[in-house]
């Protein structure tokens, strides 16, 4: 057996990588139905775009509140039970939201409320989770289990909206029951991780520790690019806010239809997960990472002006999978570009772009297709994301001329 073929074998059969990965997908699928289950359910109450918008901006207020407080209790405090605690957090959310289903008194603030815990639950949880990744696998695997963690994602992603579209035209409280019960159960998976490497010692508690995470970025141009660069494309680009309305209005399908638009990203996400788990990038990452963005927003572009479904699916796999190029790159740059005892300062950062970009982009598609209709909004957004590209090139072009991933490595030992 080749090296490359025992690598990748080491990652799938690493008994603690194996809970982190099972752990991964019990909560995303939770995480997918909930999103199917909450979107449509907030539509059909209001038949509001804006309030779609809302949806993610409830979000996005806890996430750019609390995350970087979240990444230092990350560095100081044991990160298993960081997770643990988040996890059971969201399934108590979970069981809020099926019981009022259930009972009839969900409103509109309800649901928002709701979302707004789940929001502050998952800031603390999302940096938390990516810093022990590199404490579960050594160094020379790390790229290999980004994409193949990532993949866990975009499995649940696919099950995940097509079970949540179904079961909700059956019964809404059996979509939220069940997500309570896989966070639940995603709780349980994660206490079976066992972390081999200690984490640091704790950091006494001052302005400067807490913010430590944005100076080091700061530091770290070809860093501070990714994030920048995946930040302002989905933030602009991102359209899965509307899906709903095209489920109904412009596809004419019901919540099974949602479903079908909400897997397709994951679809093309979790064939490219696949391909880089096998054959993970050695050269041309920043080119690369350019080009994907680029291709993200001309997908985006397709799917805005789509009269077909099956075509705007389609386009929705190629945005995925554009998507997934971009997010495996830009984890392992900052994973290796990163010491052990700012991980989870630096994550919380890294978490706070991402939420900035899907929580406050699904607030942007929401405002600009209540201002501009639903189409308008979306080629909005894709066109934005390619002169985003364009910008970037110029902005940051030490990260266009990376060529492996390890070079970041060895700048961040040099500086």
């Amino acid at each position: 057996m080749s090296v490359e073929g025992t690598s990748q074998l080491s990652v799938l059969r690493h008994r603690s990588f194996a809970f982190f990965w099972l752990s991964r997908v019990a909560g995303s699928l939770a995480m997918q139905m909930q999103t199917v289950a909450v979107s449509w359910q907030i539509y059909e109450l209001t038949n509001s775009p804006f309030d779609l918008g809302l949806v993610g901006l409830a979000q996005f207020l806890p996430l750019v509140s609390l995350m970087l407080v979240a990444g230092h209790v990350a560095d100081r405090y044991d990160r298993k039970t960081i997770v643990r605690i988040s996890q059971v957090v969201d399934g108590a959310v979970m069981a809020i939201l099926a019981a009022g289903t259930a009972g009839g008194w969900l409103t509109r603030e309800w649901i928002l409320a709701a979302v707004f815990v789940f929001g502050a639950a998952r800031a603390f949880q999302q940096p938390t989770q990516q810093t022990l990744l590199p404490l579960i696998v050594p160094a020379s695997l790390l790229s290999r289990a980004v994409a193949a963690s990532s993949s866990s994602n975009q499995i649940a992603t696919i099950v995940g909206p097509a079970i949540g579209g179904l079961l909700f035209a059956v019964s809404a409280p059996l979509v939220y029951a069940l997500c309570a019960l896989f966070y639940f159960g995603a709780a349980v998976l994660t206490s079976l991780i066992k972390v081999e490497r200690t984490p640091p010692n704790r950091a006494p508690v001052t302005f400067e520790t807490v913010f430590a995470g944005i100076a080091y970025i700061r530091k770290q141009p070809v860093v501070l690019g990714a994030i920048t660069l995946d930040l302002f494309a989905v933030l602009l680009g991102g359209a899965t806010a509307l899906l709903p309305i095209f489920a109904r209005d412009v596809f004419d399908t019901g919540p099974w239809g949602l479903g079908l638009l909400r897997l397709s990203p994951a679809v093309g996400a979790l064939a490219m997960s696949i391909l880089l788990a096998r054959w993970p990038m050695h050269r041309n990452a920043g080119p690369v990472m350019f080009a994907a963005v680029a291709c993200f927003g001309a997908a985006t572009i397709v799917f805005g002006l789509s009269t077909s479904f099956a075509l705007s699916m389609f386009a929705l796999a190629v945005l995925g999978a554009s998507d997934m190029v971009s997010v495996v790159i830009r984890q392992t740059l900052i994973q290796l570009g990163t010491p052990n005892e700012m991980r989870g300062r630096v994550s919380a950062v890294n978490s706070l772009f991402i939420g900035t970009s899907n929580q406050l982009g699904d607030f942007r598609s929401g405002l600009t297709a209540e201002w501009f209709g639903t189409i308008p909004s979306v080629l909005i957004g894709g066109i934005g994301t390619l002169i985003v590209v364009a910008a970037s090139l110029k902005l940051f072009p030490q990260l266009a001329r990376i060529d492996s991933v390890e070079d970041v490595r060895k700048d961040a030992a040099s500086s």
